[in-house]
């Protein structure tokens, strides 16, 4: 079943996830070693529990899924606790297809969902938070436009140790800076690529 796309990314198109379509690559993805190390869960996820995350979703939570211009679902993003009344909400992202680790995909979802967010919902501040041994997921948040926001020590135990926590966050106007630099690098891609042709 074809589902309709609801924000449209230079890389990467955004659907709201759907549980008949979804369920089971994020149900596999979460399961993953070489995902789950990177995400805030410290335990393997049951079908069951998986099951009640999908029929449980909170009215102050936007979770999309993430299709390449193909329609190949390779992850998912989303926007969570999102507050009105404060103008504030939190993102996560996971891409679970590891092929499309690295290669801007990610990124392209993100400034995709931040514009929606800034834009349609008029919110203010967007946090995230990262491992802070997850330097590409770092990398990738500052190349958002995000800045170090708080530091919370040894909060999670993960792979063996306990490691920090570490709160980035974003603000309209350090989005728009990152937002034309993303667009200025697409544009000088596209030159590229139309030279070479």
């Amino acid at each position: 079943m074809q589902l309709p796309i609801f924000l449209r990314g230079h890389l990467i198109d955004l659907r709201l996830l759907d549980k008949e379509e979804d369920f089971e690559h994020c149900w596999t993805w979460i399961n993953d070693p070489d995902v789950w190390q990177f995400l805030v869960i410290d335990r393997p996820t049951s079908r069951s529990e998986e099951e009640e995350f999908f029929a449980k979703l909170r009215p102050d939570t936007m979770p999309f899924a993430m299709v390449t211009k193909e329609g190949v679902h390779v992850g998912n993003i989303g926007l969570n606790r999102i507050s009105r009344t404060h103008g504030t909400a939190a993102t996560g992202t996971l891409i679970g297809v590891k092929e499309f680790w690295g290669r801007g995909y990610g990124t392209d979802a993100k400034m995709t969902l931040l514009r929606f967010a800034f834009d349609a919902l008029n919110l203010r501040k967007i946090t995230s938070h990262v491992l802070a041994f997850n330097e590409r997921s770092a990398n990738y948040a500052r190349t958002c436009g995000y800045e170090l926001e708080a530091v919370f020590r040894e909060e999670m135990f993960k792979n063996g140790r306990y490691v920090d926590l570490l709160r980035f966050a974003v603000y309209r106007p350090q989005f728009e800076v990152a937002w034309e630099r993303y667009q200025e690098r697409l544009r000088s891609r596209a030159q590229t690529v139309a030279g070479e042709e």
